[in-house]
């Protein structure tokens, strides 16, 4: 399924949200560390340290691709105090939802690759099999850019991972 869902998140029922954090993160590619450990922290504190490894690789993911693909290298960077890029962290009943939004409109795009040897140019490959589902979608109103977001199922306590073992 390396088409995005361009019409954005599936539906999500807002009375079973329960938790939501987000961070503000800078045009530089430290920013993807600053990104990890967030991450880190957030899902600790809401009981999903097990699920930070694939998380935090696509959480890497997204981060690399807006700072690397939406920001070029000769777009004039905002000032620390405005941020261009910024990760959100939503957690439902049954599923976590990591976004990051950037200033650019351009579609995400999968590159075709054979070669897996490659240093970069899987990264939404990444997302795709790591995370359940992922997607994009313009920023509406005077918001411009576009959020790009991965989906992850949560089990219950006391869920079997993998049903038919």
């Amino acid at each position: 399924m390396l088409e995005p869902l361009r019409q954005g998140l599936p539906p999500l029922d807002p009375a079973a949200v329960s938790d939501a954090a987000s961070c503000a993160l800078p045009a530089r590619y430290e920013a993807v560390g600053d990104a990890r450990r967030f991450t880190r922290r957030t899902l600790d504190q809401w009981d999903l340290g097990e699920r930070f490894d694939d998380v935090c690789l696509v959480v890497s993911e997204l981060v690399t691709n807006a700072l690397r693909h939406a920001l070029p290298a000769n777009t004039p960077r905002l000032t620390e105090q405005d941020p261009p890029v910024r990760l959100h962290l939503m957690r439902w009943t049954e599923r976590l939802v990591c976004a990051v939004r950037d200033p650019s409109r351009e579609s995400p795009v999968a590159r075709d690759s054979d070669d897996f040897s490659a240093e970069s140019g899987r990264g939404l490959f990444l997302v795709d099999s790591f995370s359940d589902g992922w997607g994009w979608h313009p920023m509406a109103g005077t918001l411009g850019g576009k959020v790009v977001w991965a989906l992850f199922r949560l089990q219950h306590a006391g869920e079997c991972p993998h049903p038919s073992d």
